[in-house]
């Protein structure tokens, strides 16, 4: 189930209705034991105390076959819970197709248990959140939207944007983080950087959105993103 990216105020009203008919709320954790739980601090106002909290370990790793028995694991422990009865929500930051966490234990459970009963709720994504608050047109008439993880080297970045230049395309590039310090050099060359919304910990005290020629070169959050436009309609007001 999506709840946003942060603000409270965006869960939908289907979101809100789910965790309040349901007897346990699962939500990602990166680490055993830790206090960190962003999803469940966003759905806080409507978590009730006689909720089970039901916390689930994703690892934040690179390796294949630990990321597969985190999501393995966490699709059998909620099919348990459906099978004994229990309304259960898993709760996903953003949007729950986009990136998310939750796709891949929905994936395994209809894998593994394909007559569970599940429903999909959709969230307000991050990137969405961003262009609304810097008042960022995402996509226009026949505009191209891609939406991909920002590249993880200067010559694909440049590649991306020869391509998105040429067919009119729209770049949102997320988990931007520490590449910042270098893919800031590469938009201030090609004069992008004012054309650029930059965006941090959208929904949270914290964030900064705000344009991209306002930020300087360095490490940034791992939650962070950057839209990107090169060409504009030829019809406008």
């Amino acid at each position: 189930m999506g709840i946003g990216p942060g603000d409270p105020s965006l869960l939908t009203l289907a979101a809100v209705k789910a965790i309040k008919t349901s007897e346990v709320i699962a939500y990602p954790v990166a680490r055993p034991n830790t206090h960190n739980r962003m999803a469940a601090k966003i759905a806080d106002r409507w978590i009730r105390q006689d909720h089970q909290h039901l916390p689930l370990l994703f690892p934040m790793v690179d390796e294949a076959e630990t990321r597969q028995r985190a999501w393995t694991i966490a699709a059998y422990t909620l099919q348990d819970l459906v099978a004994h009865g229990k309304r259960v929500v898993l709760l996903c930051e953003g949007d729950s197709s986009l990136f998310a966490t939750c796709s891949y234990v929905l994936i395994a459970l209809r894998h593994y248990w394909p007559d569970c009963l599940c429903d999909v709720i959709p969230g307000i994504s991050s990137v969405s959140a961003a262009a609304a608050i810097g008042l960022w047109p995402l996509a226009l008439q026949r505009d191209h939207l891609l939406i991909c993880p920002c590249p993880d080297t200067p010559e694909e970045l440049e590649f991306e944007l020869d391509e998105a230049k040429a067919r009119g395309r729209v770049l949102a590039l997320l988990k931007l983080g520490h590449r910042w310090d270098w893919v800031q050099p590469i938009l201030k060359q090609r004069l992008l950087l004012s054309q650029a919304l930059f965006a941090e910990k959208v929904g949270w005290p914290e964030q900064h959105v705000r344009p991209a020629e306002n930020i300087p070169a360095s490490r940034r959050p791992y939650f962070s993103l950057l839209l990107i436009r090169q060409t504009w309609p030829d019809v406008l007001p």
